[in-house]
């Protein structure tokens, strides 16, 4: 396989991005490139201001925040579900990354418990003179 760099630079993102769950060096990602690792690192920093690994916990970390927000998974599943390994190293990485822990994230970001109020409209329609309230 013979592309530009450009073009192997955003393969190799796009490959990060669909294989963000499962381990994969930047040895594996050269080879899938067809760029030897240190070219690969360098020219990936130039152009997305990141290494592929930091990219790539990036995408995890993103993940896990919606996986946080939008699922009754544990922190271990969550973590595991993203690819990370160790859950010590997602807390920590979560952690500098959001600025709360994986579990302190999922509680500030979980829609506190509100009374619903039903519109004024919808109550005259339906022949009720006060609409229902606290």
């Amino acid at each position: 396989m013979h592309l530009k760099p450009h073009k192997q630079l955003r393969l190799a993102r796009l490959l990060l991005d669909r294989n963000y769950d499962a381990p994969i060096t930047v040895e594996d990602l050269s080879r899938e490139v067809a760029l030897s690792p240190y070219y690969l690192i360098r020219a990936f920093r130039r152009v997305y201001k990141q290494t592929p690994h930091q990219y790539l916990v990036g995408v995890r970390i993103g993940r896990a925040k919606e996986l946080l927000q939008n699922s009754d998974l544990s922190i271990t599943e969550i973590c595991v579900a993203v690819g990370f390994e160790s859950l010590g190293s997602f807390s920590t990485l979560f952690r500098k990354a959001a600025g709360l822990s994986p579990s302190a994230y999922r509680a500030s970001s979980r829609p506190t418990s509100t009374p619903h109020y039903i519109p004024l409209c919808v109550c005259l329609l339906h022949g009720l003179e006060d609409p229902p309230g606290p």
